[in-house]
């Protein structure tokens, strides 16, 4: 599984198989830190390309390092997070 981050795609910033011939990042890593992601309302009604793509909140890496836009969390609070949203829980990042 992946997501398509490559705007030439009509399958930009959503959900897709590999093989796939357009640019998309791999939801699978050696780092853990895609173990457990919820997809972002960002950029997806209407989906724009170009202005962004693969917007997450996930695991966060030793030592919290930056993200490339997602927000990241440890996997305990994620977890406790998952407990206490649903399908229309809103998420205000300040």
């Amino acid at each position: 599984m992946g997501w398509c981050d490559d705007p030439k795609s009509k399958k930009y910033n959503k959900l897709i198989r590999f093989p796939f011939k357009y640019g998309a990042e791999k939801l699978y890593r050696k780092d853990n830190t895609y173990d457990i992601i919820l997809v972002l309302d960002y950029n997806l009604n209407p989906i724009r390309k170009g202005k962004g793509s693969a917007i997450f909140i996930h695991v966060a890496k030793k030592n919290y390092k930056n993200t490339l836009g997602c927000i990241a969390v440890s996997k305990r609070n994620l977890k406790k997070i998952i407990k206490k949203i649903n399908k229309s829980t809103l998420v205000n990042i300040n």
